[in-house]
């Protein structure tokens, strides 16, 4: 059954025909099995060249298990990780970096509009009195961020130099690197390497992609070890190549950063278009989400007209993604439904 775009979350889009392409032609005849096959090996390649860097390239079926495998391995259960109290890895992933890490504990700290501020990285990362508290040795940021805010190259780069001040690693949670990557106007490997990150977890089924996350690790030697953890936590999968073959094709035809351009440019529309009905976002629109602020009934009459979307937990605000498949028209009648929505008055009257 087709369904037309919709904005609950860039993950609902198919794959982009890039993507499906590639796919359909690694489907054809056979291929060896766990990894050992061409359309991998070409992928782990392609990686590489995308980030300018002789990286150790592995591959997961998800985000969850790509984060969660990769702050395991840069830290003992003893040990803890620093990271926004909004990030992905404490607010949507049901515990999987305690659980991977048997024990390890998430340190969590403040900072404006998502982002991890120094100033609270530096009181938490500064946590290492005695043997009562778990010393945080990993450092984890989120780009873009959960509230559709970008971390720029310099920031990253302070971030990652405090974090290098106290001994510990740095890991970015890159669901939307490359939304990211197309807002700011920079390579990716200045969103990484170039800016410290030690470990990279990088999503594409948002971007048009379809199953499977990739771990790219930028020093080796940190990797050691890191097969034998995907396989243990059924990470490896049989037929590699259906995972890793869209993503060559995201990256080999350049679509991986036409979509998360397209992505991000509608969702500037979407803003632009909300403006008229006097709703401003919840916080600042930087790449492909925007977040406005429902009252309980606003939010259950816009479902009322067939518009799914999540509301957080942490700040109350109402998520829109766009993905690589939105269209200006799906757009305008969101902005027209959300129109009908919305309750003039009880905008107009001040907070109990």
């Amino acid at each position: 059954m087709h369904h037309p775009p919709q904005f609950a979350s860039d993950n609902w889009s198919g794959l982009c025909p890039e993507a499906l392409e590639y796919l359909v032609q690694a489907n054809a005849g056979s291929a060896p099995a766990y990894g050992y096959d061409e359309w991998t090996a070409r992928a782990a390649d392609a990686v590489r060249e995308l980030f300018e860097h002789d990286a150790d390239v592995y591959f997961a079926f998800n985000g969850t298990a790509a984060n969660s495998m990769a702050l395991a391995h840069l830290c003992q259960p003893y040990q803890a990780i620093v990271c926004h109290a909004w990030s992905h890895i404490e607010t949507d992933e049901c515990g999987a970096p305690g659980f991977f890490s048997h024990g390890a504990r998430l340190l969590l700290g403040q900072g404006d509009d998502g982002k991890l501020s120094l100033s609270s990285a530096r009181s938490l990362a500064s946590a290492q009195a005695d043997l009562r508290f778990p010393r945080p040795v990993v450092l984890s940021l989120t780009q873009s961020t959960e509230v559709g805010t970008v971390y720029t190259p310099g920031e990253l780069s302070a971030l990652s130099g405090l974090a290098k001040e106290h001994g510990m690693n740095v890991h970015v949670d890159g669901a939307r690197l490359m939304n990211a990557v197309a807002a700011l106007g920079v390579s990716p490997a200045e969103l990484s390497w170039k800016a410290g990150v030690d470990v990279l977890s990088l999503g594409a089924s948002k971007t048009g992609g379809g199953i499977g996350d990739t771990v790219v690790f930028f020093d080796r030697d940190l990797a050691r070890g890191f097969d034998f953890r995907c396989k243990q936590s059924g990470q490896l999968a049989a037929k590699m190549r259906l995972m890793t073959a869209p993503l060559l094709g995201l990256i080999e035809t350049g679509a991986w950063l036409r979509n998360a351009h397209h992505a991000n440019e509608c969702a500037a529309y979407f803003e632009e278009r909300l403006a008229t009905t006097g709703i401003k976002p919840a916080f600042p629109r930087q790449a492909n989400a925007v977040f406005i602020r429902l009252a309980e009934s606003e939010g259950e009459s816009l479902r009322r007209r067939g518009w799914p979307f999540y509301v957080s937990a942490c700040h109350g605000a109402a998520r829109f993604m766009c993905g690589w498949d939105a269209t200006r028209e799906r757009i305008d009648a969101l902005v027209e439904d959300i129109g009908h929505s919305i309750d003039p008055d009880a905008r107009q009257r001040p907070a109990p």
